[in-house]
């Protein structure tokens, strides 16, 4: 038998230890994830050749239009770092494989060939690399192929968002034939001096997305986002943890509507208390699809009932349904609260949101556990683009939107205490200055 050495970060020699169905990493730039499952894909193949066992090793990506977009280059990079596997292989322009034949690479691009996979026999094993935006549907064609007893499922990304089909597949799996480990620059003996440069760059001038980048968290401001500068100020004054309820104080609710049906946007809604200068936003809620009902029962469950809490709408709180000729405005008023509509802002009705917003985010302190996901809202809501003409054309509307409208209402429906208040006696007398000034941003 011939020995072999191989030097791989520490944290992945019980990852590549003894038997498994998937094996895995996370986490971000510079940890040698990618380069160590390259490598480990030629040292399986070796192992298999040797002992005459023939099939293909797929190296898959979610989004792959030539070669020039899979993983080849960098498994031809890791055989040539060993000079026994450079010996073991014969690598072509477009092809990877031994010598001898009986193992050979193929690639493939999930997102347009999927279904051409599942016509592929013999696969040894399975490499995606840079898996996160790999679909539930595409995981689902992908590993019925693995037909072989020994068959493996290997996969690497860097996260992103939670929730993804990657995540929720293999990053807390409790199955023991999963084996996943977090890896980050720190778990990298051999990160490169130039890298190291970057990274501390990165920390510098970027602290919004450092994290995700090198750090393996998930991206929770997106760079160039309304709030980036706001969330990542919070986050390094501390303004983000723990933060309890004054229990003589009103509970002020603050909403945008969504509507019922499987097809409605979402109904988000920020829960707040204003004390003295500080804003204390104490929670979130967002649904979609759900009636009013299911509204004031989460509202019950929190403490928030009509003797504690007030309710803030935007203007289309005063629509009345078409079938019942109620509105939201009547139907929270009929099970006890006090509500407020804020009248249509008109144009710049956005614009305005935003500016009161960035204005009043360094006196806010929030919950980090209960507004976790209003925060990842709020980290992602950014600005449509015209990438042509390199032109902003205002909020872009997608999955943030409706939990930062909602926290828009509560910006510009602030007040400040009574001894600090400016000329401007209330939110009313406010918001017609802020939204004479704010532009010809669009509305919301």
């Amino acid at each position: 038998m011939t020995t072999r050495r191989l030097e791989i970060p520490p944290k992945l020699i019980p990852i590549f230890d003894g038997k498994a169905t998937i094996r895995g990493a996370h986490g971000g730039r510079g940890s040698a994830k990618t380069r160590t499952f390259a490598k480990m894909t030629a040292v399986r193949g070796y192992i298999w050749a040797k002992a005459g066992r023939e099939g293909i090793i797929l190296c898959g990506r979610q989004f792959m239009n030539s070669l020039d977009d899979s993983s080849m280059e960098e498994i031809k990079a890791a055989i040539k770092s060993e000079p026994w596997l450079a010996k073991f292989y014969d690598i072509g322009e477009k092809y990877i494989r031994t010598k001898c034949g009986r193992v050979e690479y193929k690639f493939a691009g999930l997102d347009r060939n999927i279904d051409s996979v599942k016509s592929k026999s013999r696969i040894l094993l399975c490499w995606v690399d840079e898996a996160e935006p790999v679909t539930e549907e595409a995981w689902q064609v992908l590993i019925p192929t693995l037909r072989e007893e020994d068959s493996e499922l290997w996969v690497t990304w860097n996260p992103k968002r939670k929730g993804s089909a990657t995540d929720l597949r293999f990053r807390n799996s409790k199955d023991a034939s999963v084996k996943v480990a977090e890896m980050n620059w720190s778990d990298n003996p051999w990160f490169p001096a130039i890298l190291e440069r970057l990274r501390l760059k990165d920390l510098a001038e970027r602290p919004d997305t450092y994290d995700y980048i090198w750090g393996g968290s998930y991206i929770t401001v997106l760079a160039g986002a309304y709030y980036a500068a706001g969330i990542t100020a919070a986050k390094l004054q501390r303004r983000i943890g723990r933060v309890p309820a004054d229990p003589l104080m009103t509970i002020r609710l603050f909403c945008d509507i969504g509507g019922t049906g499987a097809r409605s946007d979402a109904f988000a809604m920020w829960a707040a208390q204003f004390i003295g200068k500080e804003i204390r936003v104490l929670n979130y809620y967002e649904v979609v699809g759900q009636p009013l009902s299911a509204h004031v029962i989460w509202l019950r469950e929190q403490g928030y009932t009509p003797d504690k809490a007030q309710i803030w709408l935007p203007h289309d709180g005063k629509t009345q349904d078409r079938i019942n000729d109620v509105s939201y405005e009547s139907s929270l008023e009929a099970v006890g609260y006090t509500v407020t509509v804020i009248p249509n802002q008109g144009k710049g009705a956005a614009k305005a949101r935003i500016e009161e917003g960035r204005r009043l985010f360094g006196a806010m302190w929030f919950d980090e556990e209960k507004c976790a996901p209003g925060l990842d809202a709020l980290g992602w809501y950014h600005e449509k683009k015209d990438e042509t003409r390199n032109i902003g054309l205002g909020p872009e509307h997608d999955w943030a939107s409706h939990g930062a409208d909602a926290f828009g209402l509560m910006c510009v429906a602030h007040e400040e205490p009574k001894a600090q208040a400016k000329p401007e006696k209330n939110w009313r007398d406010r918001l017609k200055n802020i939204t004479s000034n704010s532009g010809t941003a669009q509305s919301a």
